[in-house]
């Protein structure tokens, strides 16, 4: 992702799928955090039962707040990426015609009520909507009779999976964010506490809805590994690794990855967790396999 600039038309900008392989950068060389993002994958399914893969970045920096959407068809062929620059003096809503190929996609959004927690992600008082060759495919936020009120569609009835999910969060010892496993089910509170500080023997725990589903003893030998939690009646496979935060840098990320089908930990074999090429490899059998949704977290230590 490029740098973002406040100007332009619209604060909207166009990239093609050459440029798809970019992607944003959360560290400077000096190794301080420069953005904060939430990545969110769907996969909506159309009339001809044929699928697309929408990718939807929001971003905060010192810029303000942004966005970027990449349309993959069902061969993960990048059709089309718009970047919605930061909206400090840029406007928060409006609309993008694209014509790619014989298709053509409509991109609205309004965001100039939304409310945001410390997650660049909106809460309420937004949309965002992806119109497909006449159908509504992709509605994300709680205005819907705005949405079909200004949009022009035949069809206001999306097929759409939620996929995945990557979250930077942040703190010095407790780490926390909301996720939904499934479709339809509860939005759960998820906090991870580790004190690295005062101890020779680092404990690791995971709550969800403020009850201990997880902990993890003698973090230092085991600062690697893989754990089963229920949520929901669900069984949730939960990896970790602090490999970093026990012996990398000072403001060096630990990755968490909350996994509903347990048949994930096939993907984990022969990978190192922190290659890399580690994440977008896991993001391309996830979608090829049918997996459940995924919650990936990369937790930084604030100094």
């Amino acid at each position: 992702m490029r740098d973002f600039s406040c100007f332009g038309e619209n604060g909207v900008q166009i990239a093609d799928a050459a440029s798809s392989s970019s992607s944003a950068s959360v560290t400077t060389s000096s190794g301080k955090i420069s953005q904060n993002l939430v990545t969110c994958v769907y996969q909506c399914r159309l009339r001809n039962f044929s699928c697309l893969i929408i990718t939807i970045t929001w971003s905060k920096n010192l810029m303000g707040q942004g966005l970027c959407v990449q349309i993959d068809d069902s061969t993960h062929q990048c059709l089309c990426k718009v970047e919605i620059k930061p909206w400090l003096f840029s406007k928060r809503r409006g609309f993008k015609n694209l014509e790619v190929g014989s298709k053509l996609i409509d991109i609205y959004w309004d965001l100039a009520s939304a409310k945001f927690g410390v997650s660049p992600e909106p809460l309420v008082g937004f949309y965002f909507a992806i119109v497909f060759n006449q159908d509504l495919i992709l509605m994300l936020g709680d205005m819907e009779k705005e949405v079909k009120s200004k949009i022009d569609a035949s069809s206001f009835a999306p097929n759409v999976v939620f996929l995945s999910k990557k979250e930077h969060i942040f703190g010095k010892k407790i780490y926390s964010t909301r996720a939904q496993f499934c479709g339809k089910g509860q939005v759960h509170d998820i906090v991870i506490e580790c004190d690295l500080l005062g101890t020779n023997d680092p404990c690791l725990l995971v709550r969800v809805d403020g009850k201990t589903l997880m902990q993890v003893k003698h973090l230092r030998w085991k600062f690697r590994g893989n754990y089963t939690i229920l949520v929901d009646g669900l069984p949730v496979e939960v990896y970790w690794d602090v490999y970093n935060w026990l012996f990398g840098k000072l403001m060096g990320e630990a990755i968490f990855l909350f996994q509903t089908c347990l048949s994930a930990e096939k993907l984990w074999a022969g990978q190192t967790i922190l290659e890399p090429s580690w994440s977008s490899s896991f993001r391309r059998d996830s979608h090829s396999q049918g997996l459940g949704f995924s919650l990936m977290l990369c937790a930084w230590k604030n100094e």
